[in-house]
């Protein structure tokens, strides 16, 4: 293989060209979403390909006369992070030379004075800063931004922001969420897309009636893509680039990752690395173990605080237990103590991003590679 040659699977960044696959119906939702102004969240566990799904139809909109403004919030701690990041984006996203960007953000934000520092590439690499006091409405004036912009300029504005379930942390959020949500739902040219990796939160965020963004737009959950399509993808890959590998190899591939996207992405290209003509089971057991020694650290770190209850809970839904933890016979295996401590269990786990509930309240682990890890090599479950 060239060193100019496109991987055969791509993980750890956003997924496009022929390494993206399927996911028709959802590109097509989101495509009309974005050209008819509705407003969307996805929601899903993490690794299931949100980024790359938003990446893949901002790309369809480049010929729709749309602009996308894309922001990842994942670094702001505070409202003032926010404002200052969607302040960036929108100027970004609404401008083609840095000379109008300067001009944008002084015509659209003359209440107060824009800071505009450049990096080692001036025509793309730039941001804004705000003098910026909580007392006035510098928040509201940033929020109103794109749809001053949209009004001026006379086209569509989609604002994309991953990682929003951090605006829950900031402090005082929920009276922040009310200002986001009190300017956004008043713009008629502006629609936006938001998205995160922390599934319970953003759940809690957009489908609690209490909440402020209950309602907001339309919920989208991303499912796993299907196994013939996962399958298909595989086989077609490994050919085009003359080597093989068999259905039923592929099918375990899915089984083991629960078809989780980077996940089948990163099992496949170490199963393809060792692979010298047509793939072997040996060769998916040293990929499986590749996996399990490339991601060990996160894994350590999620779990090393962890409390013997709640390894115990782990350990019960790796053995098959998803539903009735309260009863005597569960809870004596497991040492699970009362009944009363599941509720605390559950909670704690699920906002560590450990487990999750699912139909019929079936209780899973997040992570399928997490779970086989600790099957493997913690708990030695045969």
């Amino acid at each position: 293989m060239k060193s100019n040659e496109e991987a055969p699977f791509v993980f750890g960044v956003r997924v496009e060209g022929d390494t993206f696959t399927d996911r028709r119906e959802e590109t097509e939702t989101l495509k009309m979403n974005f050209l008819y102004g509705v407003n969307t969240i996805l929601i899903s566990p993490r690794r299931m390909g949100k980024t790359s799904l938003v990446d893949k139809v901002c790309s369809l909109m480049e010929d729709e006369g749309v602009r996308i403004a894309r922001m990842d919030a994942f670094c702001c701690r505070s409202e003032y992070d926010f404002i200052n990041s969607f302040a960036t984006a929108v100027v970004r996203a609404t401008s083609n030379r840095w000379e109008e960007w300067i001009e944008n953000a002084k015509v659209f934000l003359s209440r107060f004075v824009p800071k505009i520092s450049f990096g080692q590439d001036p025509l793309n690499d730039f941001s804004v800063s705000l003098e910026y006091n909580a007392s006035n409405t510098t928040t509201e004036d940033v929020l109103a931004l794109p749809e001053k912009i949209a009004e001026e300029k006379g086209y569509r504005i989609v604002v994309c922001i991953d990682e929003f379930q951090q605006v829950g942390d900031f402090q005082d959020s929920l009276t922040f969420q009310k200002k986001l949500r009190s300017v956004w739902q008043l713009q008629r040219h502006v629609s936006y897309c938001l998205y995160g990796s922390k599934k319970h939160i953003m759940e809690t965020m957009f489908q609690h009636h209490s909440y402020p963004f209950y309602r907001f737009g339309d919920i989208i959950y991303l499912q796993k893509i299907a196994e013939e399509d996962w399958v298909e993808y595989i086989c077609s890959r490994f050919e085009s680039t003359g080597k093989h590998i068999s259905q039923e190899i592929a099918r375990e591939i899915c089984m083991l990752t629960d078809r989780y996207s980077s996940y089948v992405q990163q099992l496949s290209w170490f199963v393809w690395l060792k692979t010298r003509e047509t793939a072997t089971e040996a060769d998916l057991r040293y990929a499986v173990n590749k996996l399990l020694d490339s991601c060990e650290p996160l894994f350590i770190q999620q779990t090393e605080d962890l409390s013997s209850y709640q390894m115990n809970f782990l350990r019960a839904i790796i053995e098959g237990v998803n539903t009735g933890f309260t009863q005597s016979a569960v809870l004596r295996k497991y040492h699970l103590g009362t009944a009363a401590n599941i509720t605390r269990l559950k909670k704690a786990l699920t906002e560590k991003d450990l487990i999750t509930t699912v139909a019929a309240k079936r209780i899973e682990m997040c992570d399928p590679i997490l779970a086989l890890w600790l099957r493997e090599r913690v708990l030695k479950v045969n």
